[in-house]
């Protein structure tokens, strides 16, 4: 080969090959996963040098950018995309041999998360570096883990850490990422995956198979930490039923000046002894009244802490009837979409560095209220926050960002309202509270009164309308002066049980007792209610979950130790911090497992037989409806049908009566003790998350319901159906039916359930709409 066509060819080699370096740099480019789609949305946004090329493939969205020239890919997991599993399937236990599965391979439920798993796995491969950027707290970190491990292939991965998804934050995030994930974290999580499957699935297969054993069939369920937080329930449910009450007498005495009634009590309080209240009572009557001391004096109430997630899962309850796990996820909501910071955080501490002046100067853009309030606390000397004693490494207690928020549902109004006003009034200064204490003298017997007021109000101002404590304006009194008597009662009482808990307090009792995490708690509470071991919002446990815990305390105690639990959680913590390793917890799990699941194996058919009747009482008291009103001898009951996958209510006596109603197939049903005013059949109530709960009538064809709807003309078809006239139906074009349910008539498609269209009758001048509207919890009263 002549030596010039030899160095054309090398000359054009050496080109090709620094073509291909080129493009081999232009393709380094950085894959960045967030764990929810608006986190992966505002990552993008923040980081991108000019706006972001949105890409999507099956529906799964994702971000191409540039920042500082450099090419990055932002997308997101949906959650967990893997989760544990056994490695090959069974219903036997003990069963410890696990791995880490795709959850959409696991779950039916999970199934829509597949094309975001094959999404990131695509973008993976022309990735050369990768960045964790999901929340960071244990499960973050399982998950960003997981992501990286089982699809993108890699060991380790850069690490964003952000408590708010604000522009400021996620560039700081970026900019200062970890060179390697949080190893104590992920490691700590997987742990706490493996323990929870370890211990939920074995012990519920236990209990379903000790069940089935006596050849009957319902599926129990237990867990590490559901154990324990039902037997906490338990216990209070038997504190309540030994509690005797026993009775006392109280005199209360009733004075008035310039129209202002007061009450004042004995100074004894309570009289356990009959005979003395009704002395000290007579000595007391036709004589007159005079003041013999008044006495004042002043408190200063100190602003309240941030907010940390229970204090704002209770708060939120204790004012709004919001629940824990609604709660949760609405401030999950506000932190993705920028308003608030991480919400599942145990600090209640605000750092400095948090820049409490640029969140004023934000909040004070929204709306005039916060406006007048941030104005008032930047005028202050010093903003220094009321924190609390609790901390977080990962977090700083809840604060709101100063970012806008818009198009906020009911829920998120109210929690975002709340998480700024509490930021507002952690920097206030002290309200005074005022006390005046009056000893009246009545025939020597000496009565005492309260009342409070605000002389200050401060940081009660700036947390309007949360803050609330009773006002009493009184009069002034002088020693020795007369007052007129308007009242003097004897009053039998008695004394009260224990309260019972309430989805809030339970969850603080779990925090105390160091039970669960901040992230998992309102899920325990909530797994109870749906395993139909409790019940109603002042908490009772049920016949079952009442026998499951006699029945392991007696069999089995450990599933219920506390103690044990707890010492598990220890364990987790010190993986966190490098001191335990994660296969030595796990084999201390296993041992215990085993020890408890082979004692409980032997004594599994009479486990069964206790829990068999335990359950069959429960579900006929929470089957029964009412009476059946044809037959008069049955009762009607809840009723599900296996072919039709359906729910009804029936009469217990079928075949002999032939009763049924047909009910919605969506939403809660509870029996009432109403009975129908026209109709005399029984009303149940329909219950419905966020909207407010509706008695109705079982009977579809009951009066009530045709007189508010519109009369519509019909003709018979061959199959009796009434069709409605010169109609068709506006989505597929088929006859329309007048039909009719327990809410009353309706037109519905001929062509259902492949056509679900459906028009109301009702008239439009009596129609109302249905809103979302929480329960309220009684007004609350601060206590000094």
């Amino acid at each position: 080969m002549p030596k010039k066509e030899v160095k054309k060819k090398s000359a054009a080699a050496g080109k090709a090959s620094k073509a291909a370096k080129a493009s081999s740099g232009a393709a380094e480019v950085e894959l960045i996963i967030s764990e929810k789609p608006n986190a992966a949305k505002r990552i993008a946004e923040s980081l991108a040098d000019s706006k972001p090329i949105k890409k999507a493939e099956k529906g799964v969205p994702y971000y191409e950018i540039t920042h500082n020239k450099k090419d990055i890919t932002v997308v997101s997991a949906v959650g967990h995309l893997y989760t544990v599993a056994e490695k090959k399937k069974s219903f036997t236990y003990p069963s410890f041999d696990l791995e880490w599965k795709p959850t959409c391979e696991v779950s039916k439920d999970a199934a829509f998360s597949k094309k975001y798993l094959d999404v990131i796995k695509k973008l993976s491969k022309t990735a050369k570096t990768f960045t964790v950027a999901c929340d960071y707290d244990v499960e973050g970190e399982v998950i960003g883990l997981n992501c990286m491990k089982y699809a993108c292939g890699q060991k380790d991965a850069h690490r964003m850490k952000f408590s708010t998804l604000t522009k400021e934050d996620l560039v700081e995030a970026y900019e200062n990422a970890e060179n390697t994930i949080n190893w104590g974290l992920a490691n700590a999580g997987e742990t706490r995956h493996f323990l929870d499957w370890m211990y939920g699935i074995n012990l519920s297969r236990a209990l379903t198979l000790a069940i089935k054993s006596t050849g009957a069939f319902k599926i129990l369920s237990s867990g590490r930490v559901q154990g324990p937080a039902l037997k906490i329930l338990y216990d209070k449910e038997k504190e309540i039923e030994a509690f005797k009450p026993t009775p006392y007498w109280q005199i209360i005495l009733g004075i008035e000046k310039n129209h202002i009634k007061i009450e004042a009590l004995h100074e004894k309080e309570k009289f356990q002894d009959h005979a003395e209240a009704k002395a000290r009572f007579e000595r007391s009557l036709w004589k007159p009244a005079h003041v013999k001391e008044v006495e004042k004096n002043e408190r200063n109430i100190s602003p309240p802490t941030p907010f940390d997630l229970g204090s704002l899962q209770t708060e939120a309850y204790k004012l709004f009837g919001i629940k824990p796990r609604d709660t949760l996820s609405t401030a999950q909501n506000l932190y993705t979409s920028g308003a608030i910071s991480y919400p599942r955080t145990s600090s209640q501490k605000l750092p400095a560095k948090l820049g409490y002046q640029k969140i004023l100067n934000g909040l004070a853009k929204s709306n005039e209220e916060y406006a007048k309030k941030a104005s008032y606390l930047l005028k202050l000397p010093k903003l220094i926050p009321n924190e609390g004693k609790k901390d977080d490494p990962a977090h700083p207690a809840i604060y709101p960002t100063g970012l806008k928020p818009s198009k906020l549902s009911a829920y998120e109004a109210k929690i975002y309202d709340l998480i700024v006003k509490r930021f507002f009034a952690t920097f206030g200064t002290p309200a005074v509270r005022e006390s005046i204490t009056l000893k009246i003298d009545v025939g020597g017997e000496i009565f005492t009164a309260t009342g409070m007021r605000t002389k200050e109000k401060n940081w009660f101002d700036l947390y309007e309308p949360y803050a609330k404590f009773k006002e009493e304006e009184w009069p002034a009194f002088a020693q020795g002066e007369a007052l007129k008597i308007f009242r003097l009662d004897m009053v039998e009482k008695q004394t009260q049980p224990p309260k019972r808990y309430t989805p809030a307090s339970i969850i603080n009792e779990l925090e105390k007792r160091g039970l669960g995490t901040k992230a998992t708690r309102a899920e325990i509470v909530e797994s109870l209610y749906q395993r139909k071991y409790a019940f109603d919002d002042s908490i009772k446990v049920t016949l079952i979950g009442k026998q499951i815990v006699e029945t392991l305390q007696k069999y089995c105690p450990d599933i219920l130790d506390e103690t044990l639990t707890k010492t598990f959680e220890d364990d987790m913590e010190k993986i966190m911090s490098h001191e335990k390793k994660e296969e030595e917890i796990l084999s201390e799990a296993r041992k215990v497992l085993t020890k408890i699941l082979k004692d409980f194996k032997s004594k599994e058919k009479i486990i069964g037989e206790e829990l068999k009747e335990a359950n069959k009482e429960t579900m006929d008291k929470e089957s029964f409806i009412a009476k059946c009103p044809k037959c008069h001898e049955g009762n009607l009951r809840m009723m599900f049908s296996k072919k039709n996958r359906a729910r009804f209510i029936a009469c217990d006596r079928y075949p002999d009566c032939e009763t049924t109603y047909n009910i919605p197939q969506s939403g809660g049903v509870k029996a009432t003790d109403k009975t129908c005013p026209v109709c005399h059949h029984p009303v149940i109530l329909m219950i419905y998350k966020r909207k407010r709960p509706q008695e109705i009538c079982i009977n579809k064809e009951c009066p009530t319901k045709k007189e508010d709807t519109i009369e519509v003309k019909t003709h018979a078809n061959e199959k009796g159906q009434a069709i409605v006239d010169a109609r068709k139906c506006p989505k597929c074009g088929q006859d329309l039916i007048l039909r009719s349910s327990i809410y009353g008539r309706f037109i519905g498609c001929s062509a259902y359930p492949k056509c679900r269209f459906t028009e109301s009758l009702k008239k439009k001048e009596e129609k109302k709409e249905d809103k979302p509207v929480e329960p309220k919890a009684p007004a609350q009263t601060g206590s000094d």
